[in-house]
């Protein structure tokens, strides 16, 4: 069970963005595994056991991040990450072309929502047909996401404009390559206790009908 991160935790973080290198972590292992990837652990497996509970047809995983960096990929970077995360989904080939929630942690911040990182083109191309062809259940969903402060949407857009929206509510999605909708702020209490699950269970609980719009398109035809 998760009892919370701790200022070593914080420490951490802070000690490999500006130390990355493995002298300074081997140094600091134990640390990494008992202050940071320990407690995610926890707290992400009682995250998946709460979403598992709400949608048990869906067949979700959890994926925990580990700290080292992929070699073939550091560009000049040092081989350790300064910011590590999990992730509730269902099984792909390529976890950034699905949806999924996700928690974080950074040095200065950290976050939580759900989203689709990189999601293919024609999944893009489905959602705009479905709302050509069903604007009103998109629309409500923005009416909810605009009434309330946890989340924010973003997206990230397409150079060229793609297709007319029926209407402003559902604007944003006809242009957006990528989007998450999702909570950022810097370090709070809630972090080192148990509070930080109970507060993300109700988040993730309010999410769960704009996850299940987008579990939906999969099974639809590319237009």
């Amino acid at each position: 069970m998760f009892t919370g991160f701790s200022d070593a935790t914080v420490d951490f973080l802070w000690g490999i963005r500006f130390n990355n290198e493995k002298p300074w972590f081997e140094a600091h292992k134990d640390i990494y595994l008992n202050e940071v990837y320990q407690p995610l652990r926890e707290i992400g497996a009682e995250l998946y056991d709460f979403i598992s509970e709400q949608r048990p047809d869906y067949g979700l995983v959890l994926r925990v991040a580990r700290i080292y960096r992929d070699a073939r990929r550091l560009h000049g970077r040092g081989p350790y990450k300064d910011n590590l995360w999990l992730s509730i989904e269902r099984p792909a080939e390529l976890w950034t072309a699905n949806t999924c929630f996700w928690f974080g942690i950074h040095p200065e911040y950290w976050s939580y929502g759900m989203g689709y990182w990189m999601p293919k083109p024609e999944t893009m191309a489905k959602l705009r047909r479905r709302i050509d062809a069903d604007p009103k259940t998109m629309e409500d969903l923005m009416r909810k996401l605009n009434g309330q402060e946890e989340f924010i949407l973003e997206t990230e857009q397409y150079k060229r404009p793609r297709s007319a929206a029926p209407s402003e509510l559902v604007a944003p999605w006809y242009q957006a390559k990528n989007f998450s909708i999702g909570h950022q702020e810097p370090w709070t209490e809630e972090l080192y206790s148990h509070d930080i699950v109970e507060r993300m269970k109700q988040g993730f609980a309010f999410l769960l009908p704009y996850y299940d719009y987008f579990v939906s398109l999969e099974g639809e035809e590319v237009p």
